[in-house]
Order: structure tokens, then sequence, then C-alpha cells
């Protein structure tokens, strides 16, 4: 069984080829906005009342259920 939390986290890891920092970052910010960390610190910042807890993750299933039937439509 996985553990979430602190212990299931990857390490994100971005090489830097001919001194292109610039580059490095962009792919360092897509890497970190696809794991979804910016979103976990952003709920975290504050306190969440526990009925929005249970709204926002109502929301969330909703959304990934759409999401979900578009893709099974657009396979037809």
């Amino acid at each position: 069984m996985e553990r979430k939390g602190r212990d299931s986290l990857k390490p994100i890891e971005v090489r830097v080829m001919d001194n292109d920092l610039e580059k490095a970052m962009r792919i360092l910010k897509k890497k970190i906005q696809n794991d979804g960390l910016f979103k976990r610190l952003k709920l975290k910042k504050s306190y969440e009342k526990p009925s929005e807890f249970r709204r926002r993750k109502q929301r969330e299933a909703l959304r990934r259920k759409r999401i979900a039937a578009s893709k099974a439509n657009r396979e037809r």
C-alpha cells in the first residue's frame, strides 16, 4: 500500500545544458505545475473549512468525470 504525503513525493530534477538557466527554469516551472505542487501549496496557505473541502473535492471529481466522458466520446 502506497503512503500519501511526504514519503510519496518524487524528487523533481532538471538538468541545465549549455548554461541555459532560463530554459531550465521554464522546464522546472512546468514540471512543478504538472506535479500539482503549486496547487497543494496554495491550498495549504490558509485554512479551509471542512464544508469547503468537501465542496472542492466534489467539484474536482465532477471535473474528472467530465474530462473522462469527453475523452470517451472522442475515441468513438
